[in-house]
């Protein structure tokens, strides 16, 4: 299940990115298909097989590739996340820093949070002070949303930092490492 503030959050992007209009399109062409019918909110929990077919969906109505679309969203959806989240981001001063404390700090607070809440796993470890390797584990096929929220991280802190990304082919976008060097 994914948290609706994640659902709320792609309506606002596609309404801001694209247009209002374009996002009722893409309602209107799959909310027939949806289980819940496309009525989100943002305390509620859908499957996140929802948001690949509004996905799908937004990239047949644009001709922007899917997994250009889930990118941009992640990037969208890091900066909401400061704003809907100031908490997680006052320790922090370094994208490094935020992004190592992910597993053992924010996923534990969202987990207090939403206790139900499905979420990845991110391990990370740093051969040198340059260099910041993630590997990202989950079971939703979400590794261009981590991507995503890792350029966001990136752009909120204004950062020289270049990511290299490995995608395993069996794993469908479940599975990736991220390989971040600060230029």
């Amino acid at each position: 299940m994914m948290l609706g503030v994640v659902f709320a959050e792609f309506i606002e992007m596609v309404e801001e990115e694209f247009s209002p209009d374009v996002a009722d399109q893409v309602f209107e062409a799959v909310e027939d298909a949806l289980p819940s019918g496309g009525a989100y909110t943002a305390v509620g929990e859908y499957h996140h097989s929802e948001i690949l077919t509004l996905i799908a969906q937004l990239s047949q109505q644009t001709g922007v590739p899917v997994d250009e679309l889930v990118q941009r969203f992640g990037q969208y959806l890091f900066g909401r996340f400061t704003v809907l989240y100031p908490e997680f981001f006052t320790d922090a001063d370094d994208t490094f820093a935020f992004l190592a404390s992910i597993e053992n700090y924010i996923h534990r607070e969202v987990r207090k949070l939403y206790p139900h809440a499905e979420l990845p796993r991110f391990n990370c470890s740093a051969p040198d002070e340059r260099t910041l390797i993630m590997h990202y584990e989950s079971k939703r096929p979400f590794a261009s949303l981590a991507h995503g929220l890792i350029l966001g991280c990136i752009d909120h802190f204004g950062q020289k930092v270049e990511v290299d990304l490995f995608q395993p082919k069996d794993r469908h976008g479940s599975s990736a490492t991220f390989t971040l060097r600060r230029i």
